[in-house]
């Protein structure tokens, strides 16, 4: 198939475009740099070509509290953003199959966390702006898909990781990275290790190998909103202990910091329409992959 994906560039980019490439396809992965979705007219150098499917991966956020401090800002550039790439779709590519990516920010807490309930409620005071953005990202594909019969998917991740998700750019970390950095800077250069919150907070987590091979599996699918999570949750004190186990480090020396911002207390997706959809789904424990990237972050000290 030939295949375009925005944010290729982008943890998940990067490693959707290698898996796509070894299963044969033709992909043209792109980033802002080479198509800035911000500008309505960036996506239509790619009007001559035909695709058969689009990943829109592209998105503006960032992990911790950014959210908190950029409502405006993500919810003009992110609508943008999404409004370019559907309008792109139905003018030039109706033809592709549209899998974009939601985001377990957009859940009300209060409901569910299932894909009927994506859009009740509202999500949480500080993501309300970015989670809003990517419920009308769904809006706009079932708008089309019902009036122009353009087919979609729509995929909601919960927190992805894996080595490649690590990064040392000044940019703030996913909860699970900022947690195995702390953790070995104390273990290898005696610093404090100080959390954010009491640690009683909750995530999941899923590898980005397993999420990509889970889209991969679905990606035959048309029309459907589908979570892909751990169906779990741990507290971030069982990371921190998993963390300290593989990096030999003691649990007793961490400290919580009950003043920090800790976003949502408590966050797992269900994933009854996953397991009806894919039996056989499962993933890695998340001890093997934190003992991953703890394994590997050890290796490369620069990095922390």
């Amino acid at each position: 198939m030939n295949i375009l994906v925005t944010g290729a560039s982008g943890f998940l980019g990067k490693v959707l475009c290698r898996r796509l490439k070894k299963q044969g396809h033709q992909v043209l992965g792109v980033s802002s740099k080479e198509c800035d979705l911000q500008n309505a007219a960036s996506l239509d150098a790619f009007n001559s070509q035909k695709f058969d499917q689009i990943y829109h991966l592209a998105v503006w956020t960032q992990a911790g509290d950014f959210c908190m401090y950029h409502p405006g800002e993500q919810w003009l550039i992110n609508q943008k953003i999404n409004t370019h790439m559907l309008d792109w779709w139905h003018r030039q590519q109706p033809q592709a199959k549209l899998i974009a990516m939601g985001t377990s920010c957009a859940y009300d807490p209060a409901y569910p966390l299932d894909e009927d309930h994506y859009l009740s409620g509202v999500p949480i005071e500080s993501l309300v702006g970015y989670g809003m953005t990517k419920r009308m990202l769904l809006c706009g594909l079932q708008s089309l898909h019902r009036q122009y019969n353009l087919d979609y998917l729509f995929f909601i991740p919960s927190t992805l990781y894996g080595i490649e998700g690590y990064h040392n750019d000044g940019k703030q970390l996913h909860f699970i990275f900022d947690l195995i950095r702390k953790v070995l800077r104390g273990k290898f250069y005696n610093e404090p290790v100080v959390l954010w919150g009491d640690g009683e907070q909750k995530r999941e987590l899923v590898h980005v190998e397993d999420f990509v091979s889970t889209m991969l599996n679905l990606s035959h699918l048309k029309n459907k909103e589908v979570n892909i999570g751990e169906g779990t949750e741990h507290s971030i004190k069982e990371y921190a202990r998993m963390i300290c186990d593989a990096a030999q480090y003691p649990l007793s020396k961490i400290e919580f910091d009950t003043s920090r911002y800790v976003g949502a207390r408590s966050k797992v997706l269900l994933i009854s329409r996953l397991k009806e959809l894919l039996p056989t789904y499962s993933l890695r424990s998340p001890q093997t992959g934190i003992d991953e990237l703890v394994t590997w972050l050890s290796n490369n000290k620069h990095l922390l």
